[in-house]
Parts: structure tokens; C-alpha cells; sequence
């Protein structure tokens, strides 16, 4: 507990003593009023102080107006039944109780949300000539610096290891709890623990446009974005308070005026008063007013503990919406890096066919001979290898180890008059000819990510009703992945542009049936994520464009998360449409025994606490993912 919680169980305790203490005090008249004035003002002096407040920034009907009349009325109404106030006071004493646990629940929710993102890096540590270590502000770190990480300490900004080797905690910023391994000329990003090993860290970016930074202003700014349903509540907060406290003088005049005039009878004020009273504190509209926004809040942090940003309330609406989602297929379905799949038709053994090819490529920085010289797995030995000529277009032709070797395409053995054998993999296909005798071909491809199809299937069970994939890539790479992971359609060969217009073709196709997502990770993602209803970008490895016009975040680029977050956002609005449900319908029942006299002052606090109590409690599940 807080201070301020602290103070207020505090009141609390020592309103009930003097109330019970009170019950046995023999006084009378004004002194007795006097003396239940004190524990009236000690449990309530705060809300008489808003309810004034509101009054002079023409602000007032709000739950303080409301208990503030409420209790002020009942009070007089004590003095009128001769001395009973303990009704009065009780009210407050369990209006304070419920706005004490609600505090609680809030603000555990929010330490829970703030212990999760407690990210952001105190110092960065500058070596200095003598060879220690100086700690600065990392606002005054610039690009290129070399700063230090020692073991137990936080990333400070993004940057690459220079020297040192350790294992990096990242569960803050993507929710997974298995360390990963750097070294030299690995990049790294701001807000990970580092567990061991001491790293010496080039920055890549200031400390504002670090992943740290860029997470942090999400989080902190979700809650700007509210969602229809938070804006429903607004609206209708105020439209109903200045309502029931119309209907409320309604009810403490009109029936006696009607007994009197009308009936000839007694008008009974005391009674209809003391209903109009009642009336009052059961319409206060609390457990709507706090549980809506608390609930969105809960459902933002339970996405962000999970690894999924989730950039406003009003986007998690939308995500439990979503009916359709696209996929771009580079770095989001696939790994976005050339992998060698096979080795087909080869007349050599495998390992000296990757052998030639490789070290026949090992003059190019070309992403295809990276590859190759991956698979080879070995250093390569330049004095192995000479006369290099590179055939432009084409692939290359080196001698090695005293043998001519030529790696490339099909136009390459054709140039060279060797005959090839065509392949039916999908892919880049590779032909290695050795002495002027073709000796296979060796296929590279981005790889399919261990989890895409596990994405897709989870989606189709979280109820999404259509896959579609589009992609820059050739039609029969995009359709053996889309056929590889179950996805229902695939567009090939388009341009970021293109990608715009399939997705507003889907839009316009879908008007009136749910949400339509894209999940991307490139530069050229940026216009169709801003495009689609909701944009969703991979964090760890997408673009900073990506990130910035998405929605929501995927912090470890692992697809899976996708369903997951549809899966909160659905419990979200759940919870939400529940708790409206769940207090207006208590409310209006309570208010119907109170104008018909079937209920009192003590049933309507109750109620009202109760709505509130229940309701918080509901909100707050949302932050509980794990199960999901």
C-alpha cells in the first residue's frame, strides 16, 4: 500500500471505533449531532471538498455531488428523526471502503504493469582514458559511441557487440524466458539484462530512438487511444448523472405533492426524501466509470507482458474484431534469410559439391553465397582458390584446388555449353559445374519459421475466418509457403503499392464483417500496416517504419503472438460488455426497490460498493494471460 491507502484505511478504522464507541454515549440534541458530525467529516471531508470543487468548475454531477447530497441529506433527515445519523455516516464509511479497495486493486494493477516495463536504463557506462568506467545520462550518448555493459546491468541503448561474449534476459521487451547468446558483431537492443559476460557496445542510435525509448512512449501513451466502448461510458456518464439526480428531486417532491393535492392525504416528505436519498447513492455510477477503463488498461499490460505491444484501447478493440488477416511473407512468415535447402543431381559428395561452391563464391558479399558458405560450415581457405571471374548475371567461374569450377544459373551452363538438369524444388537454384562436367545443383531458400504454421492454425481456432498472403516474391515460392503453413490465399509479385490495393480490394470486400489486419516487418510494409484496419509489425527484427505506423507490436517476431493478443483482446471486451451488463442491470434493479420503497439507505450502499467491488475484481482478470 501507498501513502495515500495507507491514510485512508487509517480514517476507516477510526470512523467504525468512533461510531461503535458513540452507540454508548448518553447524549442528546446538538451535542449528539455534534459528536457524529466529527466521525462524519473525518471519513468524508474529501468528498464534501470534490463535490464543492465540481460545483465551482461547473462540474457537478459526478459521484462526489451524488454521495455528498446523499449523505448531507441523510444527516439533516437524522436531526428530523431525532438524533439517528448513524445511517449517514455508515453510507460514506462504505462508500470510502469500496473507493479504498478499488484504489487498491488499481493501483496493484498498475505496479504489476510498471514492474513489467521497468525497462528504462538509469546510466550508460563511457570508458574513460585510464580504462574505468564513467556513468552519464544515456540522453547524452551519441551514435558510435563505445559504452560498456557489465554483468547484471541493463542495455542502455541499441547498439553491436564489439568485444565480449554473454547471454542477454529479453523476457521485458518479448516475453520469452530463454536468454540469447551474443558476441562479437551481434546487435542489440536497449532494455535486456545482461546476465554474464562483460560487452563492449558501439551505439547504433541516440537513446530517444532506441527500442527501449520507442517501447516505453507505447505503453505510456496507450491509454490516449480510447476505445468506442470507453467512449461510450464517457457519454453516458454524462447523460445519466444529471438524469437520476432529476428523477431523484422528482421522487422526493412529486408523490407527496400528489398525496397532498391529489389524495387529501399526508404527504410523508421524510419518507420520499429519504427514497429520493437512497435513490441517489444507488444510481452513483462507479463500477461503470472505473471498470471500463481499468479493464482496457489490464488488457494492455497483460498484451505487453506477453511480448505484445498494444499501442491504445481503441486497437485492442479492433483486434477482437479482426475476421481476416494478411500476412506479408518475407521475415514475418519466413526467417528473411537464404538458407540452402538441398542438394539435388549431384555426382560429388555432398559436403565437396558445397566445398567448390563455396569457395568459389568466397570473393562475394552476395547474400546467395553467404549462404553457401554457411552450409560449407568451415573457413575458408583463399589460397585455395584463384582466378576468380565473376559472370555478370550469371554466377562465377574460380579454379580450386587446381580444378575450374563455375557456380550460377542456368544461363551460366548454357554460356559454357554444359548440360544442366532443371529442378522442380522451389527456390534459387544453384549449378556447380567441376572441369567442364556438371556436378549438381544446390537449392537456397528462405526458410519457413518454426512456428508459422502453428500461427495459422491458432488464428483459424481464435476464429478468424480468412488467411491471405501477399508477397514480392515469385508465384511458386509464395505458393509452396502459403501451401506449406495453410493459408486460403496468395498474391504474388507485387509491389509495396500493390500490397495497398489488395488490402483496401479486401476491405471493400469485407465492409460490415470484421476487422482486417496485416502483419508485416519491412520499410515497405509501412504504407498497407497504416493502410489495414489494424497494423501489426514484427518488433526484433522489423523496421523502424514498420513499427511506427503499426498498431501493435510483436516484440519477438514469433507469429504466434498474433492469436494471442486476439485472444486477450477478446477476453478484454468480454470482460467489458460483462461489467456493463452486470452493472447497469444492478443498478436499475436497485433503483426500482428504492423508488418503490422495498429497499434503504444501508441495501444501496451495499449494492453500490458491491457493483464496484465485483466489477474491479472482473477488470483485473485480464491481466492473468498465462492460461491463454
Amino acid at each position: 500500500m501507498n501513502r495515500k491507502q495507507k491514510k485512508m484505511l487509517a480514517r476507516i478504522l477510526v470512523t467504525a471505533a468512533l461510531l461503535v464507541i458513540l452507540h454508548f454515549v448518553p447524549a442528546e440534541g446538538w451535542l449528539r449531532f455534534g459528536l457524529y458530525l466529527i466521525p462524519y467529516l473525518l471519513i468524508g471531508y474529501d468528498i464534501l471538498r470534490k463535490a464543492g470543487k465540481g460545483i465551482r468548475n461547473r462540474q457537478v454531477f459526478d459521484e462526489n455531488f451524488l454521495m455528498a447530497v446523499a449523505t448531507v441529506g441523510a444527516m439533516a433527515l437524522g436531526i428530523w428523526r431525532g438524533g439517528d445519523y448513524t445511517e449517514a455516516i455508515g453510507v460514506m464509511l462504505f462508500y470510502q471502503v469500496g473507493e479504498w479497495f478499488q484504489s487498491y486493486a488499481v493501483n496493484k494493477s498498475r505496479r504489476d504493469i510498471g514492474q513489467l516495463m521497468d525497462i528504462r536504463p538509469d546510466y550508460a557506462n563511457l570508458e574513460t582514458e585510464d580504462g574505468g568506467l564513467e556513468q552519464v545520462d544515456p540522453d547524452e550518448v551519441e551514435v558510435g559511441t563505445v559504452i560498456v555493459v557489465q554483468p547484471g546491468e541493463r542495455v542502455p541503448i541499441d547498439g553491436v557487440v564489439l568485444d565480449g561474449e554473454s547471454t542477454l534476459n529479453t523476457s521485458a521487451l518479448t516475453g520469452e524466458s530463454l536468454p540469447r547468446a551474443v558476441g562479437p558483431g551481434d546487435e542489440i537492443i536497449s532494455g535486456c539484462i545482461n546476465l554474464n559476460g562483460r560487452l563492449r557496445v558501439r551505439t547504433t542510435q541516440v537513446f530517444e530512438e532506441s527500442t527501449v525509448s520507442k517501447i516505453l512512449d507505447l505503453v505510456e501513451n496507450a491509454s490516449s487511444r480510447k476505445s468506442r466502448s470507453e467512449n461510450f461510458i464517457s457519454r453516458f456518464a454524462r447523460v445519466y448523472t444529471p438524469a437520476v439526480c432529476a428523477a431523484a428531486l422528482v421522487l422526493a417532491v412529486l408523490p407527496p405533492l400528489v398525496r397532498l393535492v391529489g389524495l387529501g392525504m399526508a404527504p410523508m416528505w421524510g419518507e420520499w426524501i429519504y427514497r429520493a436519498l437512497t435513490f441517489l447513492v444507488v444510481s452513483c455510477p462507479c463500477a461503470l466509470v472505473i471498470s471500463i477503463p481499468l479493464s482496457f488498461f489490464a488488457g494492455i499490460g497483460g498484451a505487453s507482458q506477453a511480448g505484445i505491444l498494444v499501442k491504445g484501447s481503441n486497437y485492442l478493440e479492433a483486434l477482437a474484431q479482426t475476421r481476416c488477416v494478411v500476412f506479408d511473407k518475407t521475415g514475418t512468415l519466413t526467417q528473411g534469410v537464404f538458407q540452402v535447402t538441398g542438394v539435388y543431381h549431384n555426382t560429388l559428395p555432398e559436403e565437396d559439391l558445397l566445398a567448390y561452391a563455396a569457395l568459389a563464391e568466397s570473393a562475394s558479399s552476395h547474400p546467395i553465397s553467404k549462404s553457401l558458405q554457411s552450409a560449407y560450415g568451415k573457413p575458408l581457405d583463399s589460397r585455395r582458390v584463384a582466378e576468380i571471374r565473376e559472370e555478370s548475371g550469371q554466377g562465377v567461374t574460380a579454379l580450386v584446388d587446381g580444378h575450374r569450377v563455375a557456380a550460377g544459373n542456368h544461363r551460366l551452363m548454357e554460356t559454357l555449353g554444359i548440360p544442366w538438369e532443371s529442378g522442380e524444388q522451389v527456390g534459387t537454384i544453384v549449378h556447380v559445374a567441376v572441369d567442364g562436367q556438371y556436378a549438381g545443383q544446390i537449392v537456397i531458400s528462405d526458410v519457413v519459421k518454426p512456428t508459422a504454421r502453428q500461427a495459422v492454425e491458432a488464428l483459424k481456432r481464435a476464429g478468424v475466418e480468412e488467411t491471405v498472403m501477399l508477397t514480392g516474391d515469385l508465384q511458386p515460392v509464395a505458393e509452396q509457403v502459403a501451401g506449406e503453413l495453410g493459408i486460403g490465399q496468395v498474391y504474388s509479385q507485387l509491389l509495396p503499392g500493390d500490397k495497398v490495393a489488395q488490402v483496401e480490394d479486401l476491405l471493400a470486400r469485407r465492409a460490415g464483417r470484421g476487422k482486417v489486419a496485416f502483419v508485416g516487418d519491412g520499410i515497405n510494409d509501412a504504407p498497407v500496416l497504416a493502410r489495414a484496419d489494424i497494423g501489426i509489425a514484427m518488433g526484433a527484427m522489423g523496421s523502424d517504419a514498420a513499427i511506427e505506423a503499426a498498431d501493435v507490436v510483436l516484440m519477438d517476431d514469433d507469429p504466434r503472438k498474433l492469436a494471442k493478443a486476439i485472444r486477450i483482446s477478446r477476453k478484454c471486451l468480454g470482460i467489458v460488455r460483462q461489467n456493463i451488463v452486470f452493472a447497469i442491470g444492478i443498478k436499475v434493479l436497485c433503483l426500482l426497490l428504492v423508488a418503490v420503497g422495498l429497499a434503504g439507505m444501508w441495501l444501496a450502499v451495499f449494492a453500490d460498493v458491491g457493483v464496484m467491488i465485483l466489477a474491479v475484481l472482473n477488470a483485473i482478470r485480464v491481466m492473468f494471460v498465462k492460461n491463454l
